[in-house]
């Protein structure tokens, strides 16, 4: 009787067989140990890590006036909004909006301006400021609603952020921020 290559059942594995499946074996993990290296340099560094949240004192944010701050490499507004600014926000009905998303980092919520403020019960609003349209930066205060205007391609954001005319897609995005005190807003 001719002998074959592998086993069947009851037939223990020959020499050969083991010397396969650790060759696969040593295989496998020699191209996991060489493939680490790329997918851990992927990671954020240590200055990244440690960036992922920063504190703003905005106890100088005066109503009417908006700070800029950097984060994650990107501008953010800071805003404390006027009356006028709220009242025109509030006015403006959600089926006038090009995008009715809040755009939050919680995301599901429509786009009224107490869905798009830091904390509903004050009147800031902290959003990224960074064009949804190719990544310009708007000017505030600027545009035909009073509120953003971005001068590479014509976006015009209202007094809330949100998107209103132009080739924008979508409002300024509004990044997680909580009130860690009456003073201080933490990003991220």
């Amino acid at each position: 009787m001719a002998h074959t290559h592998g086993t069947t059942d009851g037939e223990e594995p020959d020499r050969r067989d083991i010397l396969f499946l650790a060759t696969g074996a040593v295989g496998a993990v020699g191209v996991a140990a060489s493939v680490w290296p790329l997918i851990d340099q992927m990671n954020p560094s240590a200055a990244e890590r440690a960036l992922s949240s920063i504190s703003v004192d905005v106890s100088g944010v005066e109503v009417g006036q908006q700070i800029t701050v950097t984060f994650l490499k990107s501008p953010v507004f800071i805003r404390r909004l006027t009356e006028a600014e709220i009242t025109a926000a509030n006015e403006t009905p959600l089926s006038d909006l090009k995008d009715q998303s809040a755009q939050t980092a919680a995301g599901g919520a429509d786009a009224s301006l107490e869905n798009r403020l830091a904390d509903p019960s004050r009147d800031f609003l902290v959003m990224n400021g960074v064009c949804t349209h190719l990544g310009c930066v708007p000017v505030g205060e600027a545009g035909d609603f009073g509120g953003w205007f971005c001068p590479c391609h014509g976006s015009h954001y209202d007094t809330a952020g949100r998107i209103r005319k132009g080739p924008a897609p979508t409002n300024l995005p509004i990044p997680r921020v909580t009130f860690t005190d009456e003073d201080t807003i933490r990003l991220g």
